[in-house]
């Protein structure tokens, strides 16, 4: 009860649009609502989906990603794009043996985007192994809605750019109102 009170307070000093009436979504929880990290060749850092793993990558850009399936939040794991032996200190991801152009480091939903690369959430999902189509995210069926910046995406999910402080929403089985903006950190 305090921890959404304060939530509520948070945005409203931030001018946050939905200060008003923050809405908690429950994080999906069994086997069906864990997604592993990466496909075998990202783990072995093989080239992938057009992607090369680089132990030399500088500079990241973050653009945040939140995912839903049945009005239920998806976790977006810690080590997407990043090739094994993974070093962790709790749920963040300090050192891998190399990194693909994309890459989380912690479970926050957050996407970092080498300097220069064109990524798109279809990259996303590639190198994270999951399936991203029209009507199906992940081991979800049903028709996929994407928001940019709170707006509704209308063009092919897979497309939508990982631009710089984009906030991300794909949804599939209920609505759950997307946030228009996400506050990033200084390395963000």
């Amino acid at each position: 009860m305090l921890g959404g009170a304060i939530a509520a307070i948070a945005l409203s000093l931030l001018g946050g649009d939905h200060a008003a009436g923050v809405v908690p979504t429950p994080i999906g929880v069994g086997v069906r609502y864990r997604l592993a990290a990466a496909p075998a060749p990202v783990r072995a850092g093989r080239a992938y989906a057009g992607m090369r793993c680089s132990a030399a990558r500088t500079g990241w850009a973050a653009a945040h990603v939140e995912v839903f399936a049945n009005r239920r939040v998806l976790l977006v794991p810690a080590g997407i794009g990043m090739a094994a032996p993974l070093r962790r200190d709790g749920a963040y991801i300090v050192a891998a043996r190399c990194s693909y152009p994309l890459r989380t480091v912690a479970p926050t939903g957050v996407v970092q985007v080498a300097r220069g690369a064109r990524a798109t959430v279809g990259d996303l999902f590639a190198v994270w192994g999951q399936r991203l189509t029209a009507d199906r995210l992940a081991r979800f069926r049903g028709r996929v809605r994407a928001f940019v910046g709170g707006r509704r995406w209308r063009h092919a999910v897979q497309m939508i750019p990982l631009r710089r402080h984009a906030e991300i929403v794909l949804e599939v089985g209920g609505y759950v109102p997307p946030h228009h903006f996400f506050l990033f950190g200084a390395s963000g």
